[in-house]
């Protein structure tokens, strides 16, 4: 990329960054540090960099100060780190001023990490964002550790995603007035997820199936350069399958080599870091499990219902826990566990000391004492303060041995502040 080409996108990118449009979104980003926003694709990464430099222009700095560019446009392919350097200088040549990096999708260019490191080092303030494992590598935290924070982007959570059908819940007698307009966006919420734009679509499945193959061969099968895609296709498959259930490392091999595919141990291994690092899916460990099973062990949770929903025939109570997950993990981050010794209990909340049962509906007696049961025998083996099982849409208050269950819908529990 020539000079010419750069002033020119600099300046096409500039009017693009301060003049767009978006909804604000509720993350709190500090004006005097660096950050790496990361998350799935179509999250929103790229409008939280806009919500940031149009909290810039409101405080007073000039549009001239803005250095936003877009690495992914078709027009700069395959670009180098001298490119990047190129991109400074043909800034510096245009305006008397000092820059705020706004680099968006950086990831495509090979080596980024030491020019942004530079450009920490060196005084700049810089945010970049990314879509797959090369923003969460240890690589990449050994060279920009200590001058960034890594900011987590999840999809739209419930309340956002009224907010973005004007649905106010800030009016706190909202929830009683609008209770049945609230309850029926619940429903496309639960199957069609929180990412943003698909708010706007009419076709939401046809859009996330898009969506999911962009996700499977650009994050997965060329970056990682997977050759066995069938394997990978059922490793997916019967993740969405078992959402709700441990599953092993031995066992998901044997699954997926039963299909006609062998595949060892050691490769679902790298395959299940593969769907981490690209953000379809996170792990949950099992609290009280020594160390090689909570490796070994773990519960698998797709970071968005609508791609999940993809994947399900009979999908509703699967999705309703899968999005207790996304939930509890977009709000206490690695501290979310599950309880599994003898009786099981879906969640737990360390130092929340919190433990939360999901089920789709306990109007059934022996359903409604096992769940109840499975939280009674937890707190005696373990700290608990809190207890809740999060339904569809029952609400309840039950005591048992001295303990207050709170019994809440999902709906309901996602509104609260």
């Amino acid at each position: 990329m020539d000079k010419e080409t750069a002033k020119l996108l600099i300046a096409e990118y500039q009017k693009i960054a301060v003049e767009i449009s978006f909804r604000k979104r509720p993350f709190m980003i500090e004006d005097k540090l660096n950050y790496v926003f990361v998350g799935l694709r179509r999250v929103g990464k790229s409008y939280l960099m806009f919500q940031q430099i149009r909290n810039l222009l409101d405080s007073g700095h000039s549009k001239e100060e803005i250095l936003y560019f877009n690495f992914e446009d078709d027009r700069i392919a395959s670009l180098s780190t001298e490119d990047l350097d190129r991109i400074k200088v043909s800034y510096e040549e245009m305006f008397d001023c000092k820059p705020i990096f706004f680099l968006d999708e950086i990831q495509t260019v090979d080596r980024w990490e030491k020019f942004v490191r530079r450009l920490a080092d060196t005084g700049f303030r810089v945010h970049v964002t990314g879509s797959n494992a090369k923003m969460l590598s240890s690589e990449i935290a050994t060279t920009l550790g200590g001058r960034f924070v890594v900011q987590n982007v999840y999809p739209y959570s419930f309340q956002e995603y009224l907010a973005s059908l004007d649905i106010d819940l800030n009016d706190k007698n909202t929830i009683y007035r609008s209770r049945a307009e609230i309850v029926k966006a619940y429903e496309i919420y639960l199957r069609y997820g929180g990412l943003p734009e698909l708010t706007q679509v009419t076709d939401k499945r046809a859009w996330l199936s898009s969506l999911y193959q962009k996700i499977f061969f650009g994050d997965l099968i060329t970056r990682y350069q997977v050759r066995n895609d069938f394997a990978l296709r059922v490793l997916i498959r019967k993740l969405a399958e078992s959402v709700k259930q441990p599953t092993s490392f031995n066992r998901l091999a044997n699954v997926v080599s039963s299909s006609g595919k062998k595949i060892s141990t050691d490769t679902v291994i790298d395959y299940l870091g593969y769907l981490k690092e690209s953000w379809l899916i996170f792990p949950v460990e099992n609290i009280c499990a020594k160390l090689a099973e909570k490796e070994a062990n773990k519960k698998y949770y797709f970071t968005d219902n609508g791609i999940l929903n993809l994947f399900l025939v009979d999908p509703l109570s699967s999705l309703l826990e899968n999005q207790v997950a996304i939930q509890l993990r977009r709000l206490f981050g690695d501290d979310v566990y599950f309880y599994h010794q003898g009786i099981e209990v879906d969640f737990y909340i360390r130092n929340e000391q919190m433990a939360v049962q999901v089920c789709y509906s306990m109007q059934d007696t022996e359903t409604s004492k096992r769940e109840i049961n499975a939280l009674l025998k937890m707190s005696k083996r373990i700290d608990v303060k809190r207890w809740m099982i999060i339904t569809k849409d029952e609400e309840d208050t039950i005591t048992e041995q001295g303990i207050n269950i709170e019994v809440i819908p999902v709906w309901k529990w996602l509104c609260l502040p």
